[in-house]
């Protein structure tokens, strides 16, 4: 016999049709509760319900778990960035100043070498207030000059080919020409100013005067 309870009775079309409900309910239509033998089971879960779940629950660990993980590397790799920043601006900081001590060293032997020269030229003036020859005066600015050559090289300066070598562009300054025989054409016969380098650096070209080859003329 059919439980009338689980049963919702509706007319369509003119005929009665009984549709199974399946009562959830933990009370009866007189609201009293029912007994546990009395309410109805509980769905029973499937075997591929239950692995579906157990995979869910594993992707969602797993997923938790690299989550963590992370958020954790994440974590080592701002304080190792910090930490690399801190050392790089160190080390930046190091190596201006290393930079500025060697700048003031090297300034300091350069003008320690130039010392003398102005000991040199205040001995040619103290000379020439006593001894009004020229040629004492004369003496005391040639040592002086030298000197002071001396000390540009002690730092690393050279002169610039002059008198007698060929003229280089790259090295002189061509003030004038001067008319020459066929074989010293090209060749420097004078100096206005001396030429300096340092290394592969020219720090000024030397004013030269350049012998030119006279041309010849018909017949001759």
């Amino acid at each position: 016999m059919e439980d009338e309870s689980n049963n919702e009775e509706f007319f369509e079309n003119g005929g009665q049709v009984k549709i199974p409900i399946n009562d959830k309910r933990r009370f009866n239509e007189q609201g009293e509760k029912l007994r546990e033998d009395e309410q109805p089971a509980q769905p029973v879960k499937s075997a591929r319900e239950i692995e579906l779940e157990n995979k869910l629950k594993a992707e969602t660990e797993r997923r938790e778990a690299a989550e963590a993980k992370l958020i954790g590397v994440q974590a080592k790799f701002d304080e190792a960035k910090i930490g690399l920043e801190r050392e790089t601006a160190e080390m930046r900081s190091r190596l201006q100043k290393s930079l500025e001590d060697r700048s003031r060293e090297a300034q300091y032997n350069f003008l320690t070498t130039l010392l003398p020269v102005l000991d040199n030229l205040n001995l040619a003036i103290a000379a020439s207030e006593k001894d009004p020859s020229l040629e004492h005066l004369r003496d005391g600015v040639i040592g002086t000059a030298r000197s002071f050559e001396k000390s540009l090289m002690s730092v690393g300066v050279e002169t610039v080919p002059g008198v007698g070598s060929k003229f280089d562009p790259e090295l002189h300054e061509a003030v004038d020409m001067k008319p020459v025989e066929p074989e010293q054409d090209g060749v420097i016969t004078a100096e206005y100013s001396k030429g300096y380098r340092m290394g592969d650096r020219l720090l000024r070209p030397a004013r030269v005067q350049v012998g030119k080859a006279i041309a010849m003329t018909a017949g001759e």
